[in-house]
């Protein structure tokens, strides 16, 4: 029997000593880490930080932005109601206008009617989709839904490895009966001034961050591949 509680204690003593070890280990090597740090690790450290700081500030300025936006937005079903009552100036040709929330009038329509007070022939609300697949069959690239005898929606679908091309999409949109011609359509954009507001959802700096990489978008005309003899920009100023 003291055998056995012999074995038993030098077990737990060897058990504790292994343990000892690991922590001692795992201290040296964290030191040591440390000591790579001061020396040259903190500038990927320092890169990564700034990665996730920038990714933070878009995030938080999207959705800041997005909440300003929907505040001085007009349901398009209240939008087209009104219309259909009290009619504009119907000029020729097709309008079409890019917006990310086709439930709501797109700002650009809002402007082109309270500025120009004309109101095209045919009008487009047009959104950009992309799936979760690589590339989408020209079949299910478009879908159109007519909501009044002036207004459509339509969906353009991309993959994500696609390269969109609005106007090469607009025109698979034949085989559904809409008679899509370039050199008729006007494509309307919203070109957004951004200023810092006095109270902000954000500090200062934040604000002027967000502001300097939304300047560095990419270009709508551009990236989409619109012919920019066939842009028109409506510009508005908000405040984030």
């Amino acid at each position: 029997m003291a055998d056995v509680i012999h074995k038993a204690t030098d077990m737990r003593s060897l058990v504790g000593s292994s343990a000892h070890a690991n922590h001692l280990a795992l201290a040296v090597a964290s030191i040591a880490n440390l000591l790579k740090i001061v020396e040259c690790a903190w500038a990927p450290l320092a890169l990564g930080a700034a990665i996730v700081l920038v990714v933070l500030n878009w995030r938080r300025g999207t959705l800041l932005l997005a909440g300003k936006t929907r505040q001085s937005e007009v349901p398009l079903d209240t939008l087209v109601a009104s219309l259909e009552k009290h009619h504009p100036h119907v000029v020729p040709g097709t309008a079409v206008f890019l917006t990310s929330d086709p439930s709501s009038a797109p700002t650009s329509l809002l402007h082109n009617l309270k500025h120009n007070k004309v109101l095209h022939e045919h009008n487009v609300v047009l959104t950009i989709t992309t799936a979760n697949t690589p590339k989408v069959p020209d079949d299910d690239r478009v879908r159109m839904t007519e909501i009044w005898a002036h207004f459509a929606k339509v969906e353009i679908i991309f993959g994500f490895m696609e390269t969109p091309n609005i106007p090469r999409a607009l025109a698979i949109a034949r085989k559904q009966g809409w008679r899509f011609d370039i050199m008729s359509t006007s494509f309307f954009l919203s070109r957004r001034a951004l200023k810092p507001a006095v109270r902000s959802g954000m500090p200062r700096w934040h604000d002027r961050l967000f502001i300097a990489l939304a300047k560095s978008a990419s270009d709508a005309t551009d990236f989409f591949q619109i012919p920019t003899g066939r842009v028109v920009e409506i510009g508005t100023q908000v405040t984030i």
